[in-house]
């Protein structure tokens, strides 16, 4: 799969499993799962490893620490 190199990231925690969802193009928004509960950066961390495991990807999250709705840029 192919990403911009800058893109909306829309983050369900909580989920039964983390994956990658799809992509809503009301939003402009990339959609993902996660595992983990969103406190101390736990879902951040789950995301950047499942890019970096399942499509080698680099990720930088720019904006949106704390929030469910996150910039994310390719590094």
């Amino acid at each position: 799969m192919q990403f911009p190199k800058t893109f909306a990231l829309l983050v369900k925690p909580n989920m039964p499993e983390a994956k990658f969802v799809g992509y809503d193009s009301n939003r402009n928004t990339y959609i993902f799962h996660v595992h983990s509960h969103p406190e101390k950066g736990k879902a951040n961390i789950e995301i950047i490893k499942f890019f970096k495991k399942e499509y080698s990807l680099q990720l930088n999250i720019t904006s949106g620490l704390g929030s469910r709705k996150k910039i994310v840029s390719v590094k």
